[in-house]
């Protein structure tokens, strides 16, 4: 089961206004840069990220049903600033990993004990 929605909004309105300036520079981190489906604003989203042979995959801690994921699906991809880059990331495809078998051993042991086993998983354009 993934983090509570609590937690999320909490975070939305706290955590990641602290972490989303950290994350663009951190090893394993990135933030997602998506345009909201009803709003048409663009919102920042700090993610674990990793890659799994020539895609990248990000955690969906707070699970599949989150507006950012729900946005970047119907978008059909989006934008990652990562340690000074900006990557146009395409083809979203959601899975679930209960074992979280194709990650890291530190991403694997830090998502299993919050049990998330939701992933979305992109081909990266530039």
């Amino acid at each position: 089961m993934p983090l509570p929605r609590w937690l999320a909004r909490f975070n939305s309105r706290v955590t990641n206004r602290i972490l989303g300036r950290l994350a663009t520079r951190l090893p394993g981190w990135g933030v997602v840069v998506h345009i909201g489906r009803k709003t048409r604003r663009e919102y920042r989203t700090p993610v674990f990220i990793f890659r799994r042979r020539d895609r990248l995959v990000i955690a969906l801690t707070y699970g599949r049903e989150s507006e950012w994921v729900q946005n970047v699906l119907a978008q059909g991809g989006c934008k990652l600033e990562s340690q000074g880059r900006t990557l146009s990331l395409s083809q979203p495809r959601l899975f679930h990993d209960d074992d979280r078998r194709d990650l890291p051993r530190f991403h694997r042991s830090i998502l299993g004990v919050f049990g998330v086993s939701d992933f979305l998983e992109f081909t990266v354009s530039g």
